[in-house]
């Protein structure tokens, strides 16, 4: 109703007023991109680059760089798969077949969006710290989570738990469960069925959540800064790192090491492009399916 009444409205305006209404709307809307998204890494390129080539070169092969980068990597590599392999199994539960609290389980796949990564970071604190509720069981089994990797990666697990599943439930929905049960009656197996019927409907949406994911391990500080540590070339990822360098008033540094995670996150931005750019119409047959 709101689309064919804009539409009538339209119609309604002098062309040269229709004009001038288009143009303020892209010119405020540039605006607000170029403020908010373009400036500030303007800005960060520019103040990288305020001692030169040699100076960024070096704040970036810095040994306690290379370690954040090489952590950062590491956690990106373990969580987005996992989230990966949650998402389907997740969505693949809810959308084919029907049990008592299946939309409380929707529900705690997005707590997450909710939740405030400190305040799961305090929460892993309690669980596995030295005083939480498993930490005495932890220490006398010599396994450490907090303050080390793998409560870095329980940390970013948590935080980009939803993005995958929220991509592909709704797709899976729309999609029913003909299809599955035609290849079951006819004798294909569980896996079979996932790999040559499910997999193929689902592919695209799948990989624009794996990159969503992929950019928020990456780039995740609040709830990682919380059970790191803050252990030099230890337990330190790559935003970590440049907190620690902007602490020590080591800007150029903190600039340089922040314009290397800005073009990993342009790295994803840039994959998600040309996935739609490749694969466009067969996003948009599978989001008006």
């Amino acid at each position: 109703m709101s689309e064919v009444t804009n539409r009538r409205t339209n119609q309604r305006l002098p062309a040269k007023t229709k004009i001038a209404l288009n143009a303020t709307l892209v010119l405020i809307a540039l605006t607000f991109v170029f403020i908010v998204v373009l400036l500030p890494l303007i800005v960060v390129l520019y103040e990288a680059s305020q001692e030169g080539w040699a100076a960024y070169v070096a704040a970036i092969t810095d040994s306690d760089a290379k370690s954040a980068i090489r952590l950062t990597l590491l956690v990106a590599a373990i969580a987005v798969p996992v989230n990966m392999i949650f998402g389907i199994c997740a969505a693949w539960l809810v959308t084919k077949h029907d049990f008592r609290g299946k939309d409380w389980l929707v529900a705690f796949i997005e707590i997450p969006f909710s939740v405030s990564p400190v305040v799961s970071g305090l929460v892993f604190i309690l669980l596995f710290g030295a005083h939480g509720w498993f930490g005495p069981w932890l220490q006398a089994h010599d396994i450490e989570i907090i303050f080390a990797v793998p409560g870095i990666v329980l940390a970013t697990v948590f935080v980009t738990l939803p993005f995958v599943a929220r991509q592909i439930i709704p797709l899976m929905h729309a999609q029913g469960r003909a299809a599955e049960e035609a290849a079951l009656s006819l004798g294909a197996s569980g896996w079979q069925t996932f790999w040559h019927v499910t997999l193929p409907d689902i592919r695209w949406a799948l990989l624009y959540g794996v990159l969503l994911s992929l950019a928020r391990a990456m780039g995740e500080f609040g709830a990682v800064s919380v059970v790191s540590g803050h252990i030099r070339g230890e337990t330190n990822t790559l935003p970590l790192h440049v907190e620690v360098l902007y602490n020590d008033y080591n800007f150029v540094a903190a600039f340089a090491v922040a314009s290397l995670l800005a073009g990993l996150a342009l790295m994803t931005l840039v994959l998600k492009s040309l996935l739609e750019w490749r694969h466009g119409n067969e996003l948009k047959a599978q989001n008006n399916s």
